[in-house]
């Protein structure tokens, strides 16, 4: 039960964190589209500032810095999913309480969820460390299911769409709380 005047659940104030939506490569037609995705999540319009993307002529990219309550990552991911040929990425930093995540999308891979430390690198938890251990066979298993873990896969393909944004412009949301 959510107390929406003190921003709560449960008598627990609900911490509030940042990150950043990278819209790596959108066809132009669906630029607003997108954006009303990202407004339906964070509560008010969004304007983001499209640039071309080097790596996928005539088509767009877009950066945009947000702030809202914990978890607000994956909903937003979750508003772009009806668009799969998309490519994105979309961070949450971490709080006090909660660990932070990164979630990529590329099209024909599908979606990547990890979580990230304060610092910025990928956590892999014990559990999924253990479970790693028990169905590796081979050392050759046990390395590439590392690397499905860390997520290298989709780095090797976002590679080339994160270079199209060097120097681009950021826009800043806010959700409405």
């Amino acid at each position: 039960m959510t107390n929406a005047r003190a921003g709560s659940t449960a008598g627990f104030a609900v911490p509030s964190t940042r990150g950043v939506v990278y819209l790596h490569c959108c066809p132009s037609a669906l630029a607003p589209h997108v954006e009303w995705a990202l407004a339906g999540v964070l509560g008010r319009p969004v304007r983001l500032e499209w640039t071309a993307q080097p790596a996928a002529p005539s088509h767009l990219r877009a950066e945009a810095s947000w702030t809202g309550r914990v978890g607000t990552a994956g909903k937003l991911a979750a508003a772009l999913r009806p668009w799969p040929m998309l490519v994105f990425e979309i961070t949450e930093d971490a709080t006090a309480a909660t660990d932070g995540e990164r979630l990529a999308y590329v099209p024909g891979r599908g979606f990547h969820r990890r979580a990230v430390s304060a610092n910025g690198d990928v956590v892999v938890g014990e559990e999924r460390l253990r479970g790693l251990i028990a169905r590796a066979r081979t050392a050759e298993d046990f390395q590439h299911g590392l690397s499905e873990l860390l997520g290298t896969a989709w780095d090797a393909e976002l590679e080339p769409y994160r270079l199209g944004g060097d120097g681009a412009p950021v826009t800043l949301l806010h959700q409405v709380v």
